[in-house]
């Protein structure tokens, strides 16, 4: 696997980023717990160190499985996520406001288990 700058920001990315975004079953498809740890594994054992999120994928099991999967190399993978999305009809829970921006990134730094994200 080759790395490549990520912008300006001197971190170094694989050149291939995995999209977790079928990580959990919620929306009925996608893959189970242990087949996502199993794709997870093998990019992980390609090379594989940047990895992209959502809040609102499956409903948050995407986070909650990445970060249940990435605890023990946290130091070493670069995790992107978004927050913009949202599943609710609360006005003030949609959008790029920063109280909707603020309690995304609460919610996804818990589900994913660490305490910073590195691109959002």
């Amino acid at each position: 696997m080759d790395y490549k700058l990520l912008g300006k920001t001197g971190i170094k990315v694989s050149e291939l980023c995995l999209g977790t975004m079928t990580f959990g079953t919620d929306w009925n498809f996608g893959s189970d717990k242990e087949e996502s740890k199993r794709i997870f594994d093998a990019f992980c054992n390609a090379g594989g160190n940047f990895f992209d999120t959502a809040n609102i994928y499956t409903t948050g099991t995407s986070e909650k499985y990445l970060g249940e999967f990435m605890q023990s190399e946290r130091d070493n993978l670069v995790i992107a996520s978004k927050y913009s999305l949202t599943e609710s009809n609360k006005i003030n829970l949609s959008g790029n406001s920063r109280k909707n921006m603020t309690q995304s990134i609460e919610g996804s730094l818990k589900r994913l288990g660490t305490d910073y994200i590195d691109l959002y």
